[in-house]
Formats: C-alpha cells, structure tokens, sequence
C-alpha cells in the first residue's frame, strides 16, 4: 500500500464529502478510491469514516487522524516546492473557494487575462455558498467580512465593498425616486441579504463611522411586507433588475448594472454598510508560486486598499 497516496485519497475523500465525488476530481474509479481507504483503515486497525449509503462522516479517530494528515501533507507539498522550480514558476493545479456572487460577478471575467498569463496553472473554482472564513481544503478562500479577519491563516485585503440602495430606472420612474430613508416605506422591497431588519438598518451621512457635525443618522426599524425575501444575491440582482422593487446589494455585484444604466443608486448621499473582501491563505512558510501569481493577480484587478473600486468605476461613490 502506497500509504502516502492512501492519505491523499482519505483527505479528499472528507473534503468532497463522498467517495464518488472524490474519485471524479481525483480522475480515479470508485472502487479503487474506496479500497485504499480500507486498506488505510485496515493499516491503522482503526476505523476513520462512518458510512451509510447516503453520506459518511469522521469517527473521533478519523477527526484526529485528519489533522495530522493535512499537516504531513502540507509539509509534503512545501518539500516538493523547495525540491523542485513550483517555487519559481507558477504552474500546478490551484484549488479556489469563493463565494457564488463574487465568482459570477468579478472572478468570471478576469480569468481569461490569469490564464493567458499563467497557462500552466489549471484552476479549480469552487462556490457553494457564502465564505466567511479559510478553508484548509482550499489553497485560497475569498471571503467578505464586515470585520478584520482573525484565525491561524494568512489574509490579504482586496477592496472594501459599499452595499448600496439600487433599483431599476423603470421600477423608480414608476414609483418615484426617494428623497430621505424614510422614504422607502412607501416602496416595495427586495430585503437586504447581507443585514436583515431584526435591529433596523442604520443609514448616515459623512465619512465611515464618522459623527461628524452636519452627519445625520436615520435608523429605517421596519419596513412594509416585502415584495421578496432571500438570502440568495443573485435572486435579489435578477429581481432588481427586473423592476420588482428596491435592493440592498454589494457594489462588486451591480458594477456593470450601474455602468450600463440597467440599475441606479437611490439615496446616493446616504451610507448604509460595507463588507471587505479578503483572499486568505492555510498558514504556510513556502508558497508555490501559483498560488503567489493568483494572490498577485487578484490584487492587481481589485486594487488591495481600504476602497471601494466598483462604485468609483460607476460614478457613484457615496460623498464623504
């Protein structure tokens, strides 16, 4: 038994979730993924998984087992970086967790320039939901947060990102345009998916958490029965989009809506929240080189500073 390639195998067998899933992106035959996590198994004369024809799960065993692997694995793969030129040229595969609205919205149309830059890195994108922190499984998580990220991990700033007030010209001209927060109880809305209105939506003018004189601050408590609810950002986009109402959304996502005039800023004079877009990073003391070149890349297209791009690409960043 190739005991090494045995815990490659095991590792990819929990983060896939499943034994079918891990021999499709390991390109082997289900059989032989399964096989050599008995065989591990029968090695260490433990049991690692618990399996039931719907899913498996880790034993106490298995948990701890796993830790130690990814260590000895990591060590491996910064052996074989030092041992060889990935530490020089960017090449390899790249495993990606990122968030869907960050994929589809910025990634998507980016990646074209990375690979003709770096097109012996093959990558890996991989978005089932919101990231709000580093994935182990993952060379790199992009993630927001609405606070300075704290974990055994390395983070990089992207940009920060403004959620703003927008809906469609068509919906505004048939509704009319607010002229204060209290106006938007007169209108039908799409509710924001990164706060919620359990504490109220806090609005304000001036610079961020500023209570400079001439700053007002307007707390919106409740607002009509909207016209939807969702958790799903793209919902909320495709929904704006289509005249149903007003939304609350990143910057990142409505860039090229508001550059094409398909949405439109409403109350562009008052602030609401911000989240930061973070790159993060398992603790490593050798990077290969393609993960360098995506983390370069990635601050090279959103800028790496405390600042909102999107809405300065726009024309519509709030007033400070």
């Amino acid at each position: 038994m190739d005991q090494l390639r045995a815990m490659k195998v095991f590792a990819r067998v929990v983060d896939e979730g499943g034994f079918a899933r891990a021999a499709r992106a390991l390109d082997m035959a289900p059989p032989v993924v399964t096989r050599m996590v008995a065989e591990l198994e029968a090695h260490l004369g433990a049991r690692l998984l618990n399996r039931t024809t719907r899913s498996i799960s880790l034993t106490e065993v298995g948990e701890q087992y796993l830790d130690k692997v990814r260590t000895i694995l990591i060590e491996v793969q910064e052996s074989e970086a030092l041992a060889s030129e990935s530490t020089k040229i960017a090449r390899g595969h790249l495993r990606v967790l990122c968030p869907p609205a960050v994929a589809v919205h910025q990634l998507a149309k980016h990646l074209p320039r990375f690979q003709a830059q770096y097109p012996q890195v093959t990558l890996e994108l991989s978005s089932p939901g919101p990231v709000d922190t580093v994935n182990e499984a993952f060379d790199i998580s992009i993630f927001a947060s609405r606070q300075a990220p704290d974990g055994d991990f390395i983070a990089r700033r992207l940009a920060r990102s403004e959620v703003v007030v927008c809906a469609s010209p068509e919906y505004l001209d048939r509704k009319g345009r607010p002229e204060h927060p209290r106006d938007l109880l007169g209108h039908e809305a799409i509710v924001p998916p990164l706060s919620g209105l359990n504490g109220g939506l806090t609005f304000y003018t001036g610079a961020w958490g500023d209570d400079e004189p001439g700053g007002e601050r307007f707390t919106l408590k409740t607002v009509q029965q909207p016209a939807l609810a969702t958790t799903h950002i793209d919902t909320m986009y495709a929904a704006a989009l289509a005249g149903l109402g007003i939304a609350g959304l990143p910057s990142y996502v409505i860039e090229d809506a508001l550059l094409e005039h398909a949405l439109e800023r409403v109350l562009p004079q008052w602030r609401m929240f911000d989240v930061t877009l973070w790159a993060g990073m398992p603790t490593r003391r050798h990077l290969p080189a393609r993960t360098r070149a995506f983390i370069d890349f990635l601050l090279q297209i959103f800028g790496g500073q405390d600042l909102d791009p999107w809405l300065t690409a726009a024309g519509c960043q709030t007033p400070t």
